[in-house]
C-alpha cells in the first residue's frame, strides 16, 4: 500500500509538470499529498519541513548553489567561457568534444550549479545540430553527471566505499568502472552526439600552445576549486570562495564590478526550488516508505542481484543516492557469494544509482537544468530514459561478466 501511495505522489508531480506549471509548484503539491496520503501528523509533518529547511545538507546545498553562480558571474565577465569555448574549438576543432568531454570535466566539481556552467557550453556547441532543447538538456545533463558515478568528489563514493569495510578499494573501484564510463559515452554518442556536426567552422591562425593557455587562463577557477577539494578535502563551498578571493586579484575585479554579482548570484526561482525538494525528500522519509522498499522487493520471484537494482533504482529516485547506500549497500555486501570480492555488485548498483539520479523528479541538477533551458523537467526525463535504460543493460550484462571472473 505505501508503495502505491509513492507513485500517486510521483504523479502529482508528473501531472502538475504536465500543466505547464513551474517545478517549485510540483514540488509543493507533491509534499501536501504526502502528508495526506501517508496522514502525517501536524507535528510529524512541521517536524519534516523544519528539518528539511534547516539540515546542514540543505543549507551548504544552498550556500553552493549561491557560490557557484556568483564565480560564474565572475567568468562571464571576464568571458572565460565564451574563451574556453574558442580553445577547446582551437585545440580539437570538434563540437562533440565540446558538448561531452567539458561538461564530464566540468561534473567532477561536486555542486549540482554546475550545470548552469555547462549549460552555455553545450548549447553553443549544438548549435547547428538538429537537436531539440530538451534533447540539449539532456546531454548537458547526462555528461555532467558521468563524473558523479566514479569520481571521490563526491560523498556518495566515499560513504559506499566506507561500508564495504575494504572489501572494494576505491583504486579498484575506479577502475572497474572504466569501462561503464567508455559504454556511457557510447550511448550519449549513439542517441544524440552523432548529430551533432564535428566542425566547429573555426580556423585555428594560433599554435596549440597558444590555446592550452587559453583554456588554462578560462577554467583555471573550476580546476583549482576541484583539486582544493580532492587535495585538502575542503568543503565545496570553501573550495570555491578561495577561487573567488583569488579570482578578484588574478583578473582584477573592482568593487563597482563584484557589487552586482552579490544579486544576481541570488537565483530566487533556482533557490526556491531546491529548499523544497530538499523539504520534500525529508517528508518522504518521514513516512517510512524507503525502508519498505527492501520487504517490498524482496518478495519478488526474481534473482538476487535484480532485487538490489530495483531498490537501488527506485530508492535513489525517491530519496537519492546517499540515503539508499546508507540502507541497502551493508545488506548487499552481506549476500556476495563465496569466494567473491563483492566488486561486480558494488559497480552495478554503483551505475544504477547514476541511472536513478537522471530520471528522479527530486535530483536538483536536473531540476536546475531544465529551468536553465527553460523546459519542463519531465521533457527532459523522457528524452534521458532511453540512454539510461540501455545504459542498465550493459551494466547488468558487465555484472555478469564481473561474476563470472570471481569479482
Amino acid at each position: 500500500m505505501d508503495i502505491l501511495k509513492l507513485v500517486l505522489v510521483f504523479c502529482v508531480i508528473i501531472g502538475v509538470m504536465w500543466m505547464k506549471k513551474p517545478m517549485w509548484m510540483a514540488v509543493i503539491a507533491a509534499s501536501v499529498a504526502t502528508i495526506f496520503l501517508y496522514g502525517l501528523s501536524p507535528d510529524v509533518a512541521v517536524h519534516g519541513i523544519i528539518k528539511g529547511a534547516t539540515a546542514r545538507a540543505t543549507v551548504e546545498t544552498l550556500v553552493v548553489f549561491y557560490s557557484i553562480t556568483f564565480l560564474q558571474r565572475m567568468m562571464e565577465k571576464r568571458k572565460n567561457l565564451s574563451n574556453a569555448q574558442v580553445a577547446m574549438n582551437g585545440l580539437f576543432n570538434n563540437n562533440r568534444v565540446n558538448a561531452s568531454i567539458v561538461p564530464f570535466l566540468l561534473g567532477m566539481l561536486p555542486a549540482a550549479s554546475t550545470v548552469l556552467i555547462c549549460g552555455p557550453i553545450v548549447r553553443e556547441s549544438v548549435k547547428d545540430s538538429d537537436l531539440s532543447v530538451p534533447e540539449q538538456a539532456c546531454i548537458t545533463s547526462y555528461f555532467r553527471h558521468i563524473s558523479e558515478a566514479f569520481v571521490p568528489t563526491y560523498t556518495s563514493i566515499f560513504i559506499a566505499l566506507g561500508i564495504t569495510e575494504g572489501r572494494v578499494s576505491a583504486g579498484t573501484f575506479i577502475l572497474a568502472m572504466l569501462p561503464m564510463v567508455a559504454a556511457l559515452f557510447a550511448v550519449g554518442w549513439i542517441f544524440y552526439l552523432r548529430r551533432v556536426p564535428k566542425d566547429t567552422g573555426m580556423v585555428p591562425d594560433q599554435p596549440k600552445g597558444y590555446y592550452w593557455k587559453l583554456l588554462a587562463q578560462s577554467i583555471w577557477a573550476i580546476a583549482l576549486t576541484i583539486a582544493l577539494i580532492l587535495i585538502f578535502n575542503l568543503p565545496v563551498w570553501g573550495a570555491v570562495w578561495i577561487c573567488i578571493l583569488l579570482n578578484v586579484f588574478v583578473n582584477h575585479f573592482n568593487g563597482k564590478e563584484l557589487v552586482p554579482f552579490i544579486r544576481t548570484a541570488f537565483e530566487t526561482r533556482l533557490l526556491l526550488s531546491t529548499l523544497l525538494i530538499m523539504i520534500f525528500k525529508e517528508l518522504l522519509t518521514e513516512t517510512g516508505v524507503i525502508t519498505s522498499l527492501p520487504e517490498f522487493f524482496s518478495a519478488l520471484p526474481i534473482p538476487t542481484f535484480l532485487v538490489f537494482v530495483l531498490l537501488f533504482l527506485f530508492g535513489t529516485i525517491v530519496a537519492g543516492t546517499q540515503a539508499i547506500i546508507v540502507l541497502c549497500m551493508p545488506m548487499a555486501m552481506e549476500v556476495i557469494t563465496p569466494g567473491h570480492t563483492g566488486l561486480a555488485l558494488f559497480t552495478l548498483l554503483m551505475c544504477i544509482g547514476y541511472v536513478a539520479m537522471q530520471i528522479s523528479p527530486t535530483h536538483i541538477c536536473l531540476v536546475l537544468c531544465s529551468e536553465d533551458y527553460k523546459i519542463s523537467l519531465g521533457s527532459m526525463i523522457r528524452k534521458t530514459t532511453p540512454m539510461v535504460a540501455l545504459f542498465t543493460l550493459i551494466a547488468i550484462a558487465y555484472y555478469g561478466l564481473l561474476s563470472m571472473m570471481g569479482f
